[in-house]
């Protein structure tokens, strides 16, 4: 018995030193294994009288059982100790800004954001949406929109013409979304009411112009329409837009082959600080133009200027971004850099309406 204390006593030392549960496991095997010293005492026991089996069996089984808490406990030590080790070496600065998740990461382009919101201030007019090809024929680009032969913007210094087919027609990419007006008209009777916003293309490039840019035009088609019309829609849609309870507008003569009378609009401003605020000042800034349609434009389109009329407007989608989020060159636009993008740029989820806000 004396020896078996001795036994226990040194498992019990080495299960206080163990260094960490690698170590502790070998010693638990050592005693308490297949072959461990314990083990091997208690495998004596059927070779012992019954009087022997009975006190040194008890003997044996407490050492055991001393063994086995002590080996747990120091477990649990050694647990807890190596579970502060990790923390202490993985130490996160709960001071940090989270990371932003995937939705917030992206960004929508200013054009995107205001296209959207073109589209949800016409829609609350009860404007529908058409859309046409950006290569054209010469004849919807052009004739039909009654610009005569030989008019300036046929020639090459303003539109990208194809090569020339066998029977000498060209294509060319859009000048204007005019040509998706002709193609309503064309494939729609009266009453019609549409925008038709896209991209469009002419040989130009400044900080105010570049080579393909955005546009888009109204159309309102109908017995009774007139200028009164036009001007309540133009006057809704730039308070909608710019986001003021009431803008000023000034209606001007002009000259387009398309609309007679010709209109160009400018809208109330104040100019301060490099920034331009709409609804407000003495300023005048002009913004589109419109127009009543020509009679040789429902004619072309078959359509009976004695029974219809209608009017017309467009206005670059860059340009009106660029005036209500303070973009001071049009080429940044169409950069790609995501820098810019990330402070120009709106969240995935913030969805122009009228109700929440076009821009909130």
């Amino acid at each position: 018995m004396t020896d078996l204390a001795q036994l226990q006593a040194q498992i019990i030392a080495d299960i206080a030193t163990a260094a960490d549960e690698a170590a502790l496991e070998v010693v638990r095997v050592a005693a308490l294994g297949k072959k461990g010293s314990i083990s091997a005492l208690l495998a004596t026991l059927g070779k012992m009288s019954p009087e022997e089996r009975k006190t040194q069996g008890a003997a044996i089984n407490q050492a055991k059982d001393e063994v086995t808490q002590a080996l747990a406990a120091r477990r649990d030590v050694l647990k807890s100790a190596a579970l502060d080790a990790r923390l202490a070496s993985e130490t996160v600065d709960v001071t940090l800004p989270l990371r932003d998740a995937p939705t917030e990461a992206g960004r929508i382009h200013p054009l995107s954001q205001v296209w959207d919101e073109l589209t949800t201030i016409f829609a609350d007019m009860g404007f529908s949406v058409a859309e046409g090809p950006d290569i054209e024929t010469d004849d919807y680009n052009f004739t039909k929109l009654n610009f005569p032969e030989g008019h300036p913007a046929r020639e090459m210094h303003d539109t990208f013409f194809f090569h020339p087919k066998e029977d000498g027609s060209r294509m060319l990419l859009r000048t204007h979304t005019s040509p998706v007006q002709v193609r309503t008209m064309l494939s729609q009777k009266p009453p019609i009411r549409v925008i038709c916003p896209g991209r469009t293309y002419r040989i130009d490039s400044d900080a105010t112009h570049t080579p393909q840019f955005h546009q888009v035009e109204g159309l309102v088609i109908d017995k009774t329409s007139h200028l009164g019309h036009l001007k309540w829609i133009l006057h809704e849609f730039c308070k909608a837009f710019f986001e003021v309870d009431h803008i000023n507008m000034r209606f001007r003569p002009s000259f387009f082959p398309f609309t007679e009378p010709s209109l160009e609009v400018d809208i109330q401003c104040r100019r301060d600080k490099g920034e331009i605020r709409f609804g407000e000042g003495e300023d005048w800034l002009e913004i589109l133009g419109c127009g009543m349609v020509h009679p040789n434009v429902l004619r072309a389109c078959g359509i009976d200027p004695d029974e219809y009329q209608g009017f017309a407007w467009g206005m670059g989608i860059d340009r009106i971004a660029m005036l209500k989020y303070g973009i001071a060159d049009l080429r940044q636009l169409f950069d790609s850099d995501v820098r810019w993008l990330s402070h120009y740029g709106f969240k995935p989820l913030e969805v122009p309406t009228l109700a929440g806000g076009l821009s909130s």
